[in-house]
């Protein structure tokens, strides 16, 4: 019985020892940073690894996001935000505290109220902020406007951008940024918009095509995204148009999608719709063919 008592308690400490183990590693992972995410600026942006770089206030924290005034700053990836309003520094500034247990700096954000750099606007929601104090959010969707405020004033529109995972250091932004996904496009919810994708195949079925995508158009805001190296699923209804370009320029009808192979090129122009957060996302399954044109 003591030798029957004792193996059980052994086993009872090593269930224990695995749960403990288990459970850290799980925590580790939660700490993780998203392998990809959405990329924190919608528009032209312009932005190198100036991570560590000499600042006076000592060595950079993030990287700096260059892009238009009041571009739309979207959520890196789900979580809740806060408002951080009293750094002369980062002027204008919002944390975003990740499913993941990542923490996303916002800082720099918008503070004028025209075009010009006229520090006319306020740290508040619908000048710097999209969204309210302390608002769950999903992936993507738009929390700020990116600005010049703090000691940023008057120099180029940007966003300073830092990830710090676990809530601890900061690491360098850049390597998850050049991974990021970038949204297609952004919109009021409801708006009408349409894309028009190029890339090559990576399948397709007679009603669903999966492409990696290029190249990226929206309307009718009319902008162009590029290198995107995407892999979006789209639905082909029975009212789609399908095409072959051939050596002449001139395209002919294709009488099925199954004909296409994996590595021809395609350009899809996508059915008018409603925006929403997944079709700017270009979620799989979400965005629907109009007319594909194969390569």
């Amino acid at each position: 019985m003591r030798r029957h008592r004792t193996t059980a308690r052994g086993v009872l400490f090593l269930v224990a020892t695995i749960g403990v183990a288990v459970g850290a590693a799980a925590a580790f992972a939660a700490n993780k940073v998203p392998e990809h995410i959405v990329f924190p600026v919608v528009g032209r942006v312009q932005y190198t690894d100036d991570f560590g770089a000499p600042r006076p206030g000592g060595p950079h924290q993030g990287n700096d996001i260059i892009a238009a005034k009041k571009s739309p700053a979207v959520a890196a990836e789900a979580g809740k935000v806060k408002y951080w309003t009293t750094s002369r520094s980062a002027g204008c500034m919002l944390y975003l505290y990740g499913e993941s247990g990542t923490n996303y700096y916002y800082i720099h954000l918008n503070n004028d109220v025209t075009m010009t750099n006229d520090n006319r606007g306020k740290c508040v929601k619908g000048t710097a902020y999209a969204v309210k104090n302390g608002a769950k959010v999903a992936a993507g969707q738009q929390i700020a406007y990116v600005g010049d405020s703090g000691d940023a004033d008057g120099r180029s529109a940007h966003l300073h951008f830092e990830v710090h995972p676990g809530g601890g250091k900061a690491v360098s932004p850049y390597p998850y940024l050049q991974k990021a996904y970038k949204l297609l496009f952004t919109a009021k919810a409801g708006t009408p918009f349409a894309l028009a994708l190029t890339g090559t195949v990576v399948s397709a079925t007679i009603d669903r095509l999966v492409m990696n995508v290029a190249t990226s158009q929206a309307w009718p805001s009319a902008l162009m995204l590029t290198k995107l190296n995407r892999t979006i699923a789209l639905g082909v209804p029975e009212t789609a148009l399908l095409q072959s370009v051939g050596p002449t320029g001139a395209p002919r009808t294709v009488t099925s999608l199954t004909l296409a192979q994996k590595g021809d090129r395609v350009v899809v122009w996508t059915q008018p719709a409603p925006a929403t957060l997944k079709a700017e996302r270009g979620d799989d399954d979400v965005l629907s063919a109009a007319l594909i044109q194969l390569d």
